[in-house]
């Protein structure tokens, strides 16, 4: 199983990036995919997700600006990031789980910055 993570990069504030998770190795209509960040000196926290029945769930700090979806027949998932703001600077990362198994990839990064 392999995930892969990418679209982060260099925006300014009130700038957007899609961010985009490949998924190989699993079927994933089975899984919940989750979009997390680990800011600067800080612990890696969640920041958002979809379950099975594409039902989200976004953390405060990003609700309103944020857009979590996937495309089951192509093995994505995406994050949709909006009105970025310097504090959303991170190396953010995807992660599909269910109730067996927990998968990560590795990071892309976003900075955010004037």
């Amino acid at each position: 199983v392999q995930l892969q993570a990418f679209g982060g990069g260099s925006v300014q504030p009130g700038g957007s990036l899609r961010l985009s998770c490949e998924i190989s190795g699993l079927s994933l209509r089975h899984y919940v995919i989750a979009w997390y960040r680990q800011q600067p000196g800080k612990e890696r926290e969640g920041v958002s997700c979809i379950d099975a029945s594409s039902r989200t769930e976004h953390v405060d700090s990003v609700k309103g600006r944020f857009a979590i979806s996937r495309d089951n027949s192509k093995n994505m998932g995406y994050l949709q990031t909006n009105g970025l703001k310097p504090e959303d600077t991170a190396v953010y990362y995807c992660n599909a789980y269910n109730r067996w198994t927990n998968y990560w990839g590795q990071g892309t990064l976003v900075t955010v910055s004037s």
